[in-house]
């Protein structure tokens, strides 16, 4: 019995090194998906936190981890701020690190160019709240089931995906790596919702619902957009050099206007132009621009023309 333990055992261990051997044989080569002899890479549970830490900045008292008072309040926040500046200054400093060493950039100021990028976003957050406000409050009045604005800041994934995309867009215009899409896919993990960091949204966006939305990098949504669950702002197809290679870095995402509504289920592609007031009706597949004020329900034009025709007709009836 004890030697066929050892005989085991020996198997074992003999499978084991085999196997460890195998794995380091595909270490080797440099086809990006291990980080071997390379400067640190920001650290995951660091980020999240301090994730955590500004949207408790932004929504003060809503993680029921601290009790506010107008008297504590500038101490707790500070508090607070100074936690995030040093934790957001050393995975920033990661962060560039690692892209000057893909980029050959040995004589970039590391540490100079992570002060500034978290000086910038940090400067940024009493701007974030003010806009937040206006998020929230569109949420209320375009939701008839809302109770309260403490409800929405609590409950609405919309809410949460929404301030993190705008703390992350601020470290995406700074040009930090990594970092902007840990954040944003923090929040689509958590919400459902998949808003690129470079996407730009302006004041008064509603995401109701927002299971399976997904927004580009480069769509552009004005004020008092109003997206239900199930949009997606996407690209439609991929400009290429001569090598075939996609171009980076060009506007392939749809612009939302003020004052649109994208019903549940529709697909929007391209670079094309929703314009101000319009409405996108569920499901519709749409590759060209919207005009201003008029009803899509289909993605035929020429069906789009009738429905702009009519409702033009009932309006001069009422």
């Amino acid at each position: 019995m004890h030697n066929c333990y050892k005989c085991l055992e020996a198997s074992r261990c003999e499978f084991l090194d085999e196997l460890v051997d195998k794995l380091c044989s595909t270490y080797q080569d440099k086809k990006g998906i291990n980080h071997i002899e390379g400067a640190n890479l920001p650290q995951e549970t660091e980020v999240l936190q301090i994730i955590k830490d500004l949207m408790e900045v932004v929504f003060p008292g809503f993680s029921g981890e601290k009790n506010y008072s107008m008297k504590n309040i500038r101490y707790n926040v500070g508090e607070i701020l100074s936690r995030i500046y040093a934790e957001l200054l050393d995975q920033i400093f990661r962060s560039f690190r690692y892209g000057s060493a893909i980029d050959n950039c040995e004589e970039c100021d590391l540490h100079a160019m992570a002060i500034d990028a978290t000086t910038k976003l940090l400067e940024s957050i009493p701007g974030i709240r003010e806009t937040m406000k206006t998020d929230v409050a569109a949420a209320y009045e375009g939701d008839p089931a809302a109770r309260n604005l403490d409800e929405i800041i609590m409950s609405y994934p919309g809410v949460k995906a929404i301030t993190i995309q705008r703390i992350a867009h601020v470290l995406y215009h700074e040009k930090v790596p990594l970092i902007p899409r840990m954040m944003t896919e923090y929040a689509h993990r958590i919400t459902g919702i998949d808003i690129h960091p470079g996407a730009h949204l302006e004041h008064g966006v509603f995401i109701d619902h927002g299971t399976g939305v997904v927004i580009g990098e480069t769509a552009i949504i004005g004020n008092n957009v109003k997206i239900y669950q199930g949009v997606t702002l996407g690209a439609l197809s991929f400009p290429k050099d001569a090598c075939g290679k996609i171009i980076k870095g060009a506007k392939r995402h749809p612009t939302i206007e003020d004052d649109v509504t994208i019903y549940s289920g529709a697909t929007i592609l391209g670079n094309i132009l929703i314009g101000k007031g319009a409405v996108v009706g569920g499901n519709v597949w749409l590759t060209e621009s919207v005009e201003s004020g008029t009803m899509a329900l289909s993605a035929h034009p020429e069906l789009n023309l009738k429905n702009r025709r009519n409702k033009k007709q009932e309006n001069k009836e009422i």
